[in-house]
Parts: structure tokens; C-alpha cells; sequence
């Protein structure tokens, strides 16, 4: 997937990733998701997001939290 929605600059919001360089950020629509908002009621909250773009912040969280194991040689 390709993440064309996220943005990241460093004099919007302190450089944390947005959605598409606006002051609403991706930990936003993330926790907004968690704590059992529709897709519909994060939209009717904040109108300029699009269904696209809350998609693309939970695939954002996902590849960002991946986390790796790398066993050390011995």
C-alpha cells in the first residue's frame, strides 16, 4: 500500500506524521479508532478526513509497530 496521505514535516505539529499536512495526526485517528469511533463518526468529528485516509493511518500503525527479531551470532 502505498502511504500518500501521511505527511511528515517538521514545522507542522512538532514533525509527528499528519494526514496529508493537516494539524490532525495519525495517532489521533489511531487512538479515535481504538477507542471504538466509527469510520463514519470520525468523519462527522473531523470532515476533512476521508475514509481513505483513516485507512492508511491504521496501515501506517501496523508498519510502524512491526516489530523484528534478529537473533545475535554467538
Amino acid at each position: 500500500m502505498e502511504l500518500d496521505r501521511i505527511t511528515v514535516n517538521p514545522k507542522v505539529m512538532a514533525g509527528q506524521p499528519c494526514v496529508r499536512g493537516m494539524r490532525i495526526t495519525v495517532s489521533l485517528v489511531i487512538n479515535l479508532v481504538a477507542n471504538g469511533m466509527s469510520n463514519k463518526e470520525i468523519i462527522e468529528e473531523y470532515p476533512d478526513l476521508e475514509d481513505e485516509d483513516i485507512k492508511q493511518c491504521l496501515y501506517y500503525g501496523s508498519v510502524v509497530s512491526k516489530e523484528e527479531y534478529y537473533p545475535l551470532a554467538n
